[in-house]
């Protein structure tokens, strides 16, 4: 990572190494918010939104990893809806009011994780 821009932007997380494929992980921002991230069989890596918007709980890296079609997706481990990871957008809502995950862009860097992000903010991976 090169730049002061990159710097100021790019909050480190934790390695590629410390992922497993298609096995969610959790990490804590700073201010409490949880971000959950997916390592893909092609090597990408997703980050969304720790926070499931049905049940409230903060679950989704413990969700299924999936497809829909060429999507990749996590179904919520409480009542299995349905989220894609690039967009977050929810494909099956069992029923419910449409919801969303955020989701953050992610760059990998020399073989570590980093989310964008503001300059100060500490990332800690926090294993489910």
């Amino acid at each position: 990572m090169t730049g002061i821009l990159a710097e100021a932007t790019l909050v480190r997380l934790c390695a590629v190494a410390d992922l497993e494929v298609e096995r969610g992980r959790a990490a804590l921002l700073d201010g409490g918010e949880q971000v959950a991230l997916f390592l893909l069989p092609d090597g990408c890596v997703h980050a969304v939104s720790n926070l499931d918007p049905y049940s409230g709980a903060n679950v989704i890296s413990r969700g299924i990893v999936g497809s829909r079609g060429d999507a990749a997706t996590v179904a919520s481990p409480l009542h299995k809806q349905i989220f894609e990871l690039r967009t977050g957008i929810c494909l099956e809502t069992q029923g419910k009011a449409d919801a969303a995950l955020r989701v953050w862009p992610v760059h990998l860097v020399d073989g570590d994780v980093f989310l964008e992000g503001s300059a100060g903010e500490d990332a800690a991976e926090q294993r489910a």
